[in-house]
């Protein structure tokens, strides 16, 4: 099974949990587990993370090529992709700025990748209640059958020690 990365999850765990300063030790984790193709992402999450120009950019432009390694100009991510779009648009319950918000990034590409590839998305988006107004990542994936796991859900099953 592949793990497909969220931008959320780099970039919280280089703000919060596993500051590149203090623990290098998720950082190798993460690199390992894209050599042994355990791990991966997409296109999308890398063109977002290239912007921010601070240490992960530069972590996440020297592993371009190991991690995100995933097209959008896959034919089948395509058609996916525009499956995930034509459910959104047609929801009721989001309004267009957010149904536009979430269409805009990575998010939709990132299920679609996973439904096509039969992945598992790692986010740390939780799922919302029926009448939220907000399009997340786990509402999207059930309704194409993708799981999704948190971060520190994919570090376990990969049973991933950072240990001094």
């Amino acid at each position: 099974m592949i793990y497909l990365l969220d931008a959320n999850t780099l970039i919280e765990a280089k703000n919060r949990h596993y500051g590149m300063d203090f623990c290098p030790a998720f950082w190798d984790f993460i690199e390992k587990e894209a050599t042994n193709t355990t791990l991966a992402s997409i296109d999308m999450v890398y063109d977002e993370l290239k912007e921010y120009g601070d240490d992960l950019s530069q972590w996440a432009k020297d592993r371009k090529d190991l991690i995100y390694n995933i097209s959008s100009a896959n034919l089948d991510i395509q058609k996916k992709f525009m499956d995930v779009a034509d459910f959104v648009n047609n929801h009721l319950g989001y309004s267009q700025s957010e149904k536009d918000r979430f269409l805009s990034g990575a998010d939709p590409w990132l299920i679609a990748s996973a439904s096509v590839m039969e992945c598992i998305i790692v986010t740390h988006e939780v799922i919302v209640p029926p009448n939220s107004k907000k399009v997340k990542i786990p509402n999207i994936a059930q309704n194409f059958e993708v799981s999704w796991v948190s971060p520190f859900e994919m570090i376990r099953k990969l049973d991933g020690k950072f240990v001094l």
